[in-house]
Protein backbone atom coordinates (compact mmCIF):
# COMPACT_ATOMS: atom_id res chain seq x y z
CA UNK A 1 0.00 0.00 0.00
CA UNK A 2 1.25 3.48 -0.89
CA UNK A 3 1.48 5.73 2.15
CA UNK A 4 2.62 8.74 0.11
CA UNK A 5 2.83 9.73 -3.53
CA UNK A 6 2.92 12.70 -5.89
CA UNK A 7 -0.59 13.47 -7.17
CA UNK A 8 -1.00 14.36 -10.81
CA UNK A 9 -3.06 17.43 -11.75
CA UNK A 10 -6.64 16.71 -12.67
CA UNK A 11 -6.23 18.84 -15.79
CA UNK A 12 -3.34 19.94 -17.94
CA UNK A 13 -4.85 23.38 -18.55
CA UNK A 14 -4.24 26.43 -16.37
CA UNK A 15 -7.01 29.01 -16.61
CA UNK A 16 -5.72 32.60 -16.64
CA UNK A 17 -9.05 34.38 -16.68
CA UNK A 18 -10.57 33.88 -20.13
CA UNK A 19 -7.25 32.60 -21.52
CA UNK A 20 -6.59 28.85 -21.23
CA UNK A 21 -2.89 28.04 -20.88
CA UNK A 22 -1.77 24.47 -21.11
CA UNK A 23 0.65 23.41 -18.41
CA UNK A 24 2.98 21.78 -20.93
CA UNK A 25 3.34 24.98 -22.95
CA UNK A 26 3.63 27.05 -19.77
CA UNK A 27 6.64 25.01 -18.60
CA UNK A 28 8.33 25.26 -22.00
CA UNK A 29 7.86 29.05 -22.10
CA UNK A 30 9.23 29.55 -18.58
CA UNK A 31 12.19 27.33 -19.43
CA UNK A 32 13.04 29.40 -22.50
CA UNK A 33 12.93 32.65 -20.52
CA UNK A 34 15.19 31.20 -17.81
CA UNK A 35 17.69 29.94 -20.40
CA UNK A 36 17.87 33.32 -22.16
CA UNK A 37 18.07 35.29 -18.89
CA UNK A 38 20.83 33.15 -17.41
CA UNK A 39 22.65 32.87 -20.72
CA UNK A 40 22.63 36.66 -21.07
CA UNK A 41 24.29 37.04 -17.66
CA UNK A 42 27.02 34.57 -18.58
CA UNK A 43 27.51 36.19 -21.99
CA UNK A 44 28.01 39.63 -20.47
CA UNK A 45 30.45 38.16 -17.92
CA UNK A 46 32.51 36.81 -20.82
CA UNK A 47 32.70 40.20 -22.47
CA UNK A 48 29.65 40.08 -24.72
CA UNK A 49 26.92 42.67 -25.14
CA UNK A 50 23.56 42.64 -23.39
CA UNK A 51 20.78 41.47 -25.68
CA UNK A 52 22.94 39.35 -27.98
CA UNK A 53 21.78 36.07 -26.44
CA UNK A 54 18.12 37.04 -26.89
CA UNK A 55 18.71 38.17 -30.49
CA UNK A 56 20.24 34.83 -31.39
CA UNK A 57 17.61 32.92 -29.39
CA UNK A 58 14.98 34.44 -31.71
CA UNK A 59 16.48 32.13 -34.35
CA UNK A 60 17.41 29.18 -32.15
CA UNK A 61 14.10 28.69 -30.29
CA UNK A 62 11.76 28.32 -33.30
CA UNK A 63 14.23 26.01 -35.02
CA UNK A 64 14.51 24.01 -31.82
CA UNK A 65 10.75 23.62 -31.44
CA UNK A 66 10.40 22.44 -35.03
CA UNK A 67 13.32 20.04 -34.67
CA UNK A 68 12.06 18.67 -31.38
CA UNK A 69 8.62 18.01 -32.81
CA UNK A 70 10.00 16.43 -35.98
CA UNK A 71 12.17 14.03 -33.99
CA UNK A 72 9.20 12.98 -31.86
CA UNK A 73 6.85 12.49 -34.82
CA UNK A 74 9.44 10.56 -36.84
CA UNK A 75 10.47 8.25 -34.01
CA UNK A 76 6.86 7.73 -32.84
CA UNK A 77 5.19 7.85 -36.23
CA UNK A 78 2.75 5.06 -35.26
CA UNK A 79 1.00 7.49 -32.92
CA UNK A 80 -0.03 9.67 -35.87
CA UNK A 81 0.11 7.69 -39.12
CA UNK A 82 -1.00 4.17 -38.22
CA UNK A 83 -4.50 2.90 -38.90
CA UNK A 84 -7.14 4.63 -36.78
CA UNK A 85 -4.91 7.59 -35.89
CA UNK A 86 -5.36 11.17 -37.08
CA UNK A 87 -2.24 12.59 -38.74
CA UNK A 88 -3.39 16.12 -37.86
CA UNK A 89 -2.47 15.34 -34.24
CA UNK A 90 1.18 15.52 -35.30
CA UNK A 91 0.82 19.31 -35.24
CA UNK A 92 -0.70 19.44 -31.75
CA UNK A 93 2.52 20.25 -29.96
CA UNK A 94 0.64 21.43 -26.86
CA UNK A 95 -0.37 17.83 -26.15
CA UNK A 96 3.26 16.93 -25.55
CA UNK A 97 5.97 15.37 -27.63
CA UNK A 98 9.29 17.19 -28.07
CA UNK A 99 12.46 15.21 -28.67
CA UNK A 100 15.45 16.95 -27.08
CA UNK A 101 17.78 15.46 -29.67
CA UNK A 102 15.96 17.12 -32.54
CA UNK A 103 15.51 20.32 -30.54
CA UNK A 104 19.25 20.70 -29.90
CA UNK A 105 20.24 19.76 -33.46
CA UNK A 106 17.81 22.12 -35.19
CA UNK A 107 18.28 24.76 -32.50
CA UNK A 108 22.01 24.73 -33.27
CA UNK A 109 21.23 25.48 -36.92
CA UNK A 110 19.09 28.45 -35.91
CA UNK A 111 21.78 29.62 -33.47
CA UNK A 112 24.40 29.37 -36.23
CA UNK A 113 22.33 31.66 -38.44
CA UNK A 114 21.83 34.13 -35.60
CA UNK A 115 25.52 34.10 -34.68
CA UNK A 116 26.59 34.79 -38.26
CA UNK A 117 24.23 37.74 -38.42
CA UNK A 118 25.69 39.13 -35.18
CA UNK A 119 29.28 38.28 -36.03
CA UNK A 120 29.91 36.17 -32.92
CA UNK A 121 31.40 32.66 -32.66
CA UNK A 122 28.78 29.93 -32.20
CA UNK A 123 30.91 27.84 -29.77
CA UNK A 124 31.31 30.80 -27.38
CA UNK A 125 27.57 31.53 -27.48
CA UNK A 126 26.78 27.86 -26.87
CA UNK A 127 29.15 27.79 -23.88
CA UNK A 128 27.39 30.77 -22.33
CA UNK A 129 23.95 29.22 -22.85
CA UNK A 130 24.76 25.62 -21.84
CA UNK A 131 23.76 25.65 -18.14
CA UNK A 132 20.71 27.75 -18.97
CA UNK A 133 19.54 25.07 -21.40
CA UNK A 134 19.88 22.46 -18.66
CA UNK A 135 17.82 24.61 -16.29
CA UNK A 136 15.23 25.04 -19.06
CA UNK A 137 14.99 21.27 -19.48
CA UNK A 138 14.56 20.85 -15.74
CA UNK A 139 11.57 23.20 -15.86
CA UNK A 140 10.19 21.84 -19.11
CA UNK A 141 10.04 18.28 -17.80
CA UNK A 142 7.26 19.31 -15.42
CA UNK A 143 5.11 19.74 -18.50
CA UNK A 144 5.07 15.93 -18.67
CA UNK A 145 3.62 15.89 -15.16
CA UNK A 146 0.71 18.04 -16.35
CA UNK A 147 0.11 15.64 -19.25
CA UNK A 148 0.60 12.49 -17.11
CA UNK A 149 3.19 11.07 -19.47
CA UNK A 150 6.76 9.74 -19.54
CA UNK A 151 6.52 7.91 -16.23
CA UNK A 152 8.45 4.79 -15.29
CA UNK A 153 7.70 1.35 -13.96
CA UNK A 154 5.12 0.73 -11.20
CA UNK A 155 6.43 1.41 -7.70
CA UNK A 156 5.27 1.92 -4.11
CA UNK A 157 8.01 4.42 -3.23
CA UNK A 158 6.88 7.53 -1.30
CA UNK A 159 7.74 9.75 -4.26
CA UNK A 160 5.79 7.69 -6.81
CA UNK A 161 3.59 9.69 -9.16
CA UNK A 162 -0.13 8.95 -9.33
CA UNK A 163 -1.42 8.31 -12.85
CA UNK A 164 -5.15 8.28 -13.55
CA UNK A 165 -6.95 6.11 -16.07
CA UNK A 166 -6.79 7.49 -19.59
CA UNK A 167 -5.91 6.86 -23.21
CA UNK A 168 -2.95 4.46 -23.44
CA UNK A 169 -2.38 4.48 -19.66
CA UNK A 170 -3.48 2.44 -16.64
CA UNK A 171 -4.19 4.00 -13.27
CA UNK A 172 -1.55 3.38 -10.62
CA UNK A 173 1.61 4.73 -9.03
CA UNK A 174 4.80 4.83 -11.08
CA UNK A 175 8.38 6.05 -10.98
CA UNK A 176 8.28 9.80 -11.76
CA UNK A 177 10.94 9.74 -14.46
CA UNK A 178 10.07 13.34 -15.34
CA UNK A 179 11.16 14.29 -11.80
CA UNK A 180 14.34 12.21 -12.03
CA UNK A 181 15.32 13.94 -15.26
CA UNK A 182 14.41 17.36 -13.89
CA UNK A 183 16.70 16.87 -10.89
CA UNK A 184 19.43 15.43 -13.11
CA UNK A 185 19.29 18.49 -15.37
CA UNK A 186 19.72 20.79 -12.37
CA UNK A 187 22.79 18.78 -11.43
CA UNK A 188 24.12 19.04 -14.98
CA UNK A 189 23.70 22.82 -14.94
CA UNK A 190 25.58 23.12 -11.65
CA UNK A 191 28.32 20.82 -12.97
CA UNK A 192 28.84 22.95 -16.07
CA UNK A 193 28.94 26.16 -14.02
CA UNK A 194 31.54 24.69 -11.66
CA UNK A 195 33.69 23.15 -14.41
CA UNK A 196 33.58 26.35 -16.46
CA UNK A 197 34.92 28.35 -13.50
CA UNK A 198 37.44 25.70 -12.46
CA UNK A 199 38.91 24.85 -15.87
CA UNK A 200 38.04 27.99 -17.90
CA UNK A 201 36.26 26.05 -20.63
CA UNK A 202 36.04 27.60 -24.07
CA UNK A 203 35.52 26.91 -27.78
CA UNK A 204 32.33 24.91 -27.17
CA UNK A 205 33.68 22.62 -24.43
CA UNK A 206 31.22 23.83 -21.77
CA UNK A 207 28.36 23.01 -24.13
CA UNK A 208 29.89 19.62 -24.93
CA UNK A 209 30.17 18.88 -21.21
CA UNK A 210 26.47 19.70 -20.81
CA UNK A 211 25.63 17.33 -23.67
CA UNK A 212 27.76 14.49 -22.29
CA UNK A 213 26.46 14.86 -18.74
CA UNK A 214 22.84 15.03 -19.89
CA UNK A 215 23.24 11.93 -22.06
CA UNK A 216 24.73 9.98 -19.14
CA UNK A 217 21.60 10.63 -17.11
CA UNK A 218 19.15 10.25 -19.97
CA UNK A 219 20.42 6.73 -20.71
CA UNK A 220 19.46 5.27 -17.32
CA UNK A 221 16.29 7.35 -16.98
CA UNK A 222 15.15 6.24 -20.44
CA UNK A 223 15.72 2.64 -19.41
CA UNK A 224 13.15 3.05 -16.61
CA UNK A 225 10.33 4.30 -18.83
CA UNK A 226 7.46 2.04 -19.84
CA UNK A 227 5.86 4.06 -22.63
CA UNK A 228 5.91 2.59 -26.10
CA UNK A 229 9.17 3.00 -27.99
CA UNK A 230 11.20 1.45 -30.80
CA UNK A 231 13.95 -0.95 -29.73
CA UNK A 232 17.28 -1.82 -31.36
CA UNK A 233 19.19 -4.85 -30.05
CA UNK A 234 17.03 -4.83 -26.93
CA UNK A 235 17.58 -1.16 -26.08
CA UNK A 236 15.22 1.75 -26.61
CA UNK A 237 16.06 4.02 -29.51
CA UNK A 238 16.69 7.00 -27.23
CA UNK A 239 19.17 4.97 -25.17
CA UNK A 240 21.23 4.34 -28.29
CA UNK A 241 20.95 8.00 -29.22
CA UNK A 242 22.19 9.02 -25.77
CA UNK A 243 25.16 6.64 -25.99
CA UNK A 244 26.21 7.85 -29.45
CA UNK A 245 25.83 11.53 -28.62
CA UNK A 246 27.72 11.02 -25.33
CA UNK A 247 30.69 9.52 -27.17
CA UNK A 248 30.70 12.34 -29.75
CA UNK A 249 30.60 14.99 -27.02
CA UNK A 250 33.52 13.43 -25.11
CA UNK A 251 35.58 13.13 -28.31
CA UNK A 252 34.90 16.80 -29.06
CA UNK A 253 36.07 17.86 -25.59
CA UNK A 254 39.35 15.93 -25.93
CA UNK A 255 40.13 16.99 -29.50
CA UNK A 256 39.09 20.61 -28.97
CA UNK A 257 41.26 20.91 -25.84
CA UNK A 258 44.30 19.83 -27.86
CA UNK A 259 43.63 21.92 -30.96
CA UNK A 260 42.29 25.07 -29.29
CA UNK A 261 43.27 25.22 -25.61
CA UNK A 262 42.09 28.03 -23.38
CA UNK A 263 39.10 30.27 -23.93
CA UNK A 264 38.18 32.92 -26.48
CA UNK A 265 39.53 36.32 -25.42
CA UNK A 266 37.00 38.22 -27.53
CA UNK A 267 33.49 36.79 -27.94
CA UNK A 268 31.85 39.76 -29.62
CA UNK A 269 33.49 42.49 -31.74
CA UNK A 270 33.04 45.97 -30.32
CA UNK A 271 31.67 47.70 -33.39
CA UNK A 272 28.58 49.43 -34.69
CA UNK A 273 26.54 46.93 -36.70
CA UNK A 274 24.61 49.66 -38.58
CA UNK A 275 24.67 48.78 -42.31
CA UNK A 276 27.38 50.76 -44.09
CA UNK A 277 28.86 52.05 -40.84
CA UNK A 278 32.01 49.94 -41.07
CA UNK A 279 32.61 50.91 -44.69
CA UNK A 280 32.32 54.63 -43.88
CA UNK A 281 34.73 54.25 -40.99
CA UNK A 282 37.27 52.48 -43.19
CA UNK A 283 37.05 55.23 -45.85
CA UNK A 284 37.61 57.89 -43.20
CA UNK A 285 40.64 56.05 -41.82
CA UNK A 286 42.08 55.69 -45.33
CA UNK A 287 41.74 59.44 -45.98
CA UNK A 288 43.41 60.28 -42.67
CA UNK A 289 46.30 57.95 -43.51
CA UNK A 290 46.79 59.61 -46.92
CA UNK A 291 46.86 63.07 -45.36
CA UNK A 292 49.45 61.96 -42.80
CA UNK A 293 51.62 60.48 -45.54
CA UNK A 294 51.47 63.70 -47.60
CA UNK A 295 52.38 65.77 -44.54
CA UNK A 296 55.51 63.67 -43.92
CA UNK A 297 56.67 63.96 -47.54
CA UNK A 298 56.25 67.79 -47.71
CA UNK A 299 57.50 69.55 -44.53
CA UNK A 300 56.36 72.92 -45.94
CA UNK A 301 52.75 71.77 -45.72
CA UNK A 302 52.72 72.13 -41.93
CA UNK A 303 50.18 74.35 -40.22
CA UNK A 304 52.83 77.04 -39.44
CA UNK A 305 54.52 77.91 -42.71
CA UNK A 306 55.79 81.22 -41.21
CA UNK A 307 58.21 79.40 -38.95
CA UNK A 308 59.59 77.39 -41.87
CA UNK A 309 59.99 80.57 -43.91
CA UNK A 310 61.98 82.23 -41.08
CA UNK A 311 64.31 79.24 -40.83
CA UNK A 312 65.05 79.33 -44.58
CA UNK A 313 65.75 83.12 -44.49
CA UNK A 314 68.15 82.70 -41.57
CA UNK A 315 70.03 79.94 -43.38
CA UNK A 316 70.39 82.13 -46.53
CA UNK A 317 71.76 85.08 -44.49
CA UNK A 318 74.36 82.91 -42.76
CA UNK A 319 75.52 81.45 -46.09
CA UNK A 320 75.96 84.95 -47.59
CA UNK A 321 77.97 86.12 -44.56
CA UNK A 322 80.39 83.20 -44.89
CA UNK A 323 81.04 83.96 -48.57
CA UNK A 324 81.72 87.62 -47.73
Amino acid sequence: MNLASIPSPSTGVIELGPIPLRGYAFCIIIGVFVAVWFGNKRWIARGGKAGTVADIAVWAVPFGLVGGRLYHVITDYQLYFSEGENWVDAFKIWEGGLGIWGAIAFGAVGAWIGCRRRGVPLPAWADALAPGIAFAQAIGRWGNWFNQELYGKPTDLPWAVEISEGANRVAGTYHPTFLYESLWCIGVALLVIWADRRFTLGHGRAFALYVAAYCAGRAWIEYMRVDEAHHILGLRLNVWTAIIVFVLAVVYIVVSAKLRPGREEIVEPDRDTTPGKDADAKDADAKDAEQDADAKKDPLSKDEPGESGKDLTAESTEAAAEKG
